[in-house]
């Protein structure tokens, strides 16, 4: 297991022999099926977001979370304003990369919401273009503790070996804040401005099939 301090969370690597990691991955195939859904769309459709209403609030850097957007690409988007930079902050990314669920019919985007957790897996899904490499499988976690875990099923190459030519690659948390400044060129309407504030960034080099992140917001948070 590896530990670091991120100043918001705590993130634990576990690798595929350590028993922690058995117990982090979210099994959607066990689970009551009335809380697990293939989302159609983003099972067969290629850079492409869909908002998500969340059954509980969720806290992220101890603000609370009641939707989300979730992305083909491999992450969750948690900004309340839909932008072409999604990628760019305010993610929370087991593995953001160029996916595209519409490649195979066995690719799927499913999700579960049981009023105590909300699990995103991206199932069975290729890298567009590199669909030679093989299918990934992996999955994300919100608890409504504020606990975030990323588990790995199925890593068929080594993370560096993904290209971000086409589409960022990485892993790991964003947040940011908006401010609406008045737009010098037009009275009336307002510029938005995107602050990062925070991030983790995953060593993705210690991603692989069977391992495990599992991210704990510290004190400051749940006061």
């Amino acid at each position: 297991m590896e530990e670091d301090n991120h100043s918001y969370y705590v993130s634990r690597v576990f690798g595929p022999g350590e028993a922690r990691r058995r117990g982090l991955w979210v099994d959607l195939a066990a689970a009551n099926r009335s809380q697990v859904k293939i989302h159609g769309i983003l099972s067969n459709t290629h850079r492409q977001a869909s908002r998500i209403v969340l059954s509980f609030d969720f806290p992220f850097y101890g603000h609370p979370l009641r939707q989300v957007t979730i992305a083909t690409g491999g992450f969750i988007f948690v900004g309340d304003v839909i932008h072409r930079m999604l990628t760019a902050t305010q993610y929370i990314a087991p593995l953001m990369a160029n996916f595209n669920p519409s490649y195979s019919p066995n690719s799927t985007v499913q999700y579960l919401d049981n009023g105590t957790v909300f699990v995103v897996q991206w199932d069975q899904v290729y890298l567009q273009g590199k669909e030679d490499m093989g299918s990934f499988t992996f999955q994300a976690a919100l608890h409504s503790s504020g606990r975030i875990v990323f588990g790995y099923k199925e890593i068929p190459v080594p993370v560096l070996q993904i290209s971000a030519s086409q589409h960022p690659v990485k892993a790991g948390l964003s947040d940011a804040f908006m401010v609406l400044n008045p737009s010098p060129d037009v009275p009336e309407s307002r510029r938005r401005t995107i602050y990062e504030y925070h991030r983790v960034e995953l060593d993705t080099s210690r991603i692989s099939s069977l391992s495990a992140v599992e991210f704990t917001p510290l004190p400051r948070f749940d006061e």
